[in-house]
């Protein structure tokens, strides 16, 4: 008897190897996402513009990177006595107009960098709306909490989500490299302000424009992350205590899913093991001279070492 209806991931021909790099933009399931490739010491690089949610603001930040156009003075307003890129997220605010330039345009090249030498492109779509900040006819990424006034909210059309996904890949594509692997999907989590039947409809434009779009195109693909969590874990004890966000079992649900589907053999154990040093590098004791704890710390060091072993790359 069955008590469940469990989505799973298309197995891929293609894997996720321990040296490949991985790089991921959009919402801030992304970003989940991203901590746990992180915590496996896998090579990834996330949101250099913060989290961001729409394919048009997400397009513009790809391009930005692809182009390696720095932001400059004329690129920011200013709000509450701080500098701010509608093309980003608050985390990007500064009092200071060179510390709001620093921080974005070292995250730029740094992006830049990564993206040129990327396997892995992981794009996570959270929403069709967008708000056009008025002074400056500019439709933004982020409203940074600047009264509602002088915006206008609207959905993206069909015609110009679409636009934003091939442009994205366009540019994914010419600066990655050749084998790069494009994976599309839609946050799971609800833009419950935009209200529930809004919230559907904006998934709905996503998941079907993405399907449309990418249809036939080789090294793209979809994940579906959505129906995961709408389908399969339903249950509201996989959300957190405002019952919108995934909790972690049920992020870790997902990125099990997703590590069977796309990680070698090889990658598996990697990530397997490194989970498990990163769990017990957060053990503390309050006698450090312990004799016990000298053995425990040995034999831990020595686990690090044997997984240096095994990537070129910088881990731990």
């Amino acid at each position: 008897m069955k008590f469940r209806t469990e989505v799973d991931i298309r197995e891929s021909g293609q894997k996720i190897d321990v040296e490949d790099k991985i790089f991921s933009i959009g919402s801030c399931f992304a970003s989940e996402m991203s901590d746990l490739f992180g915590q496996g010491q896998l090579q990834t690089v996330n949101n250099p513009f913060g989290t961001i949610f729409n394919p048009f603001s997400i397009n513009t930040a790809v391009k930005r990177l692809h182009d390696s156009e720095f932001y400059t003075e004329e690129d920011l307003i200013t709000f509450n006595d701080e500098f701010i890129s509608l093309d980003h997220h608050t985390g990007f605010d500064t009092r200071y107009i060179h510390q709001t330039l620093e921080k974005i345009n070292a995250k730029l090249e740094e992006g830049n960098a990564f993206l040129q030498d990327t396997d892995w492109v992981i794009i996570t779509y959270g929403t069709s709306f967008i708000y056009e900040f008025l002074p400056k006819k500019k439709l933004v990424a982020n409203c940074h909490k600047i009264p509602q006034r002088y915006f206008e909210k609207r959905l993206l059309t069909h015609h110009e989500i679409t636009d934003a996904i091939y442009n994205t890949i366009l540019s994914l594509k010419d600066i990655c490299k050749d084998e790069m692997q494009i994976l599309f999907t839609v946050s799971p989590v609800r833009h419950t302000k935009d209200g529930m039947v809004e919230n559907q409809l904006s998934k709905s434009k996503l998941i079907t424009t993405v399907h449309e779009a990418i249809s036939g195109l080789e090294n793209c693909h979809y994940l579906p992350v959505y129906e995961i969590l709408m389908d399969d874990l339903r249950d509201y004890r996989f959300y957190k205590e405002d019952m919108i966000h995934p909790n972690a079992q049920a992020v870790n649900y997902i990125f099990e899913k997703f590590g069977k589907a796309y990680f070698s053999e090889e990658t598996k154990d990697f990530i397997k093991e490194n989970f498990k040093i990163h769990k017990a590098l957060e053990h503390k004791t309050e006698d450090e001279k312990d004799p016990k704890y000298l053995e425990f710390k040995k034999k831990l060091n020595e686990r690090i070492e044997a997984q240096r072993k095994k990537v070129k790359h910088k881990i731990f």
